[in-house]
C-alpha cells in the first residue's frame, strides 16, 4: 500500500461514506482539517464512536487520530463480523450507524449479528423503523436474504437521554447479483407505525386518526399500527411519532417519518399536527417517485456498483444531494461512473422528474468470507 494510493479529504462532511467505502475497496484514506476553525475542533462524540464501530467489525483496521483529532488517518482491514454491541452516541440516532452497516454487513467473513444501543428515532437520522421497512427488502433484492437478515427493536430510545434497543443481523454474500429495477408501479397499500414512549398511549391514536384524515382520500387499504411501550423498554426519554411506508404492486416500497420535539428543546407538537405532516411528507415522497426512497439511494448505489460485472438499471426520484456526493465518491474509490439520464414527467406520467441510473458492476467478490 504505496503512498500514492491513499486518498486525501478535507473537511467533516460525508466521513461516513468516505471510511465505509475505503473499507470496502480497502484504500487507505487522510482526512484533514476536520472542523478546523470551529472553537470546538475536531471529531465530535458521534464521529469517534463511528469510528470504534468501524474497528469493531474490522480486523486489523490501522486508525490514527492526531491530538486536537482534525486529522484521520485510516488503514481499512478485513471485514470481520461475528457477535458485537455497540453503545451509540446519544447525540445521533441509531440510524446513523444502521445505514453505514446495511452497506459493509453482507460482505464480512462471518455473518454480522450486533446489538446497537442508543436513540432510536430522532428528527435527524433515517429512525429504525424506516430502514427495518425499506432498507430490507432492498437488500432482498440483489440477493441479500435468508431468515437472518433481521432488525428487531427490543426497546425505544427518544432522545436526548436515548436509551434504545436494537438487534441487526445479516448473513454474507460471496457475490450481489444485479437488478433491473426500472417500473415502481402503482401504490397498493399504506403501513405505518404510530409509536409514543413515556407520554400518555392516546398519542399515537390521535396520530393515526389526523394522518387516515389525509390519506384515506388517496387509497383504502391503510393500517397503521400504535407501539406504546412501556416500563424499561420505552427508554430515558418522552417522545412520539410516526413512520409510513406505502408499498406498490412491484414491491417499491417508499417511506416518511415524523418525530416529536426532544423534551426542552423547540415547542410542544402537537399529535395532530405530526400525523397530518407525516402523511403530507408520505404523499411528497410518492410523488418524488422512482423504485427506491430518497433515504436509500445511496445504499442502492453502492449494491449496484458491488454487483457482478452485468448491467443494472433503478430508477430514482430526484436525487438528494447526500446520494450526489455519494455518487462523486464512489468514482474516486472504485473508477466507476454512472450513465443518468433524465426522465420527464410527461414520459413516466407520474410525479416529479425520475432519473434511470445504469452502470456496470464491478464484480465485487467478498474474499474474506470463509469457504465451508
Amino acid at each position: 500500500a504505496g503512498e500514492a494510493q491513499c486518498l486525501s479529504y478535507t473537511g467533516c462532511n460525508f466521513l461516513r461514506q468516505r471510511l465505509v467505502l475505503a473499507t470496502l475497496s480497502g484504500r487507505p484514506l487522510k482526512i484533514r482539517k476536520i472542523r478546523a476553525k470551529e472553537e470546538d475542533p475536531g471529531l465530535r462524540d458521534f464521529e469517534a464512536s463511528f469510528i470504534r464501530l468501524i474497528d469493531k467489525v474490522t480486523n486489523g483496521s490501522r486508525i490514527e487520530i492526531n491530538q486536537t483529532g482534525t486529522t484521520l488517518y485510516y488503514q481499512p482491514g478485513l471485514l470481520y463480523g461475528g457477535s458485537l454491541e455497540h453503545d451509540c452516541s446519544p447525540s445521533r440516532g441509531i440510524g446513523y450507524y444502521l445505514e453505514s452497516l446495511l452497506c459493509l454487513a453482507p460482505f464480512m467473513k462471518h455473518p454480522l449479528k450486533i446489538v446497537l444501543r442508543g436513540v432510536t428515532n430522532d428528527q435527524v437520522d433515517p429512525s429504525v423503523d424506516v430502514l427495518k421497512a425499506t432498507a430490507l427488502p432492498l437488500l432482498k433484492k440483489f440477493g441479500i436474504d435468508g431468515e437472518s437478515l433481521e432488525i428487531k427493536i427490543n426497546r425505544r430510545g427518544m432522545p436526548p437521554k436515548g436509551g434504545g434497543e436494537i438487534l441487526f443481523a445479516c448473513p454474507v454474500r460471496k457475490v450481489l447479483q444485479p437488478v433491473q429495477f426500472t417500473d415502481p408501479g402503482k401504490i397498493k397499500r399504506i403501513r405505518g407505525t404510530a409509536y409514543s414512549v413515556r407520554v400518555s398511549p392516546q398519542m399515537a391514536n390521535r396520530m393515526v386518526e389526523s394522518a387516515r384524515g389525509i390519506l384515506n382520500k388517496f387509497l383504502p387499504d391503510i393500517y397503521i399500527y400504535t407501539d406504546h411501550m412501556k416500563g424499561v423498554s420505552s427508554g430515558k426519554s418522552p417522545g412520539f411519532g410516526m413512520c409510513l411506508t406505502a408499498e406498490t404492486i412491484n414491491g417499491t416500497i417508499l417511506s416518511a417519518e415524523l418525530a416529536s420535539n426532544p423534551q426542552g428543546q423547540g415547542a410542544a407538537v402537537l399529535p395532530e399536527e405530526l400525523g397530518q405532516n407525516c402523511a403530507k411528507l408520505l404523499l411528497e415522497e410518492i410523488y418524488r417517485g422512482g423504485c427506491v426512497d430518497s433515504t436509500n439511494q445511496s445504499l442502492a448505489l453502492l449494491l449496484m456498483t458491488l454487483g457482478q460485472r452485468d448491467v443494472s438499471k433503478v430508477l430514482l426520484g430526484p436525487l438528494s444531494p447526500y446520494t450526489i456526493e455519494f455518487l462523486r465518491h464512489l468514482r474516486s474509490f472504485f473508477q466507476i461512473m454512472f450513465k443518468i439520464e433524465t426522465k420527464t414527467a410527461e414520459e413516466e406520467h407520474t410525479g416529479g422528474e425520475k432519473v434511470l441510473m445504469t452502470c456496470v458492476g464491478i464484480g465485487f467478490c467478498n474474499l474474506s468470507k470463509t469457504i465451508r
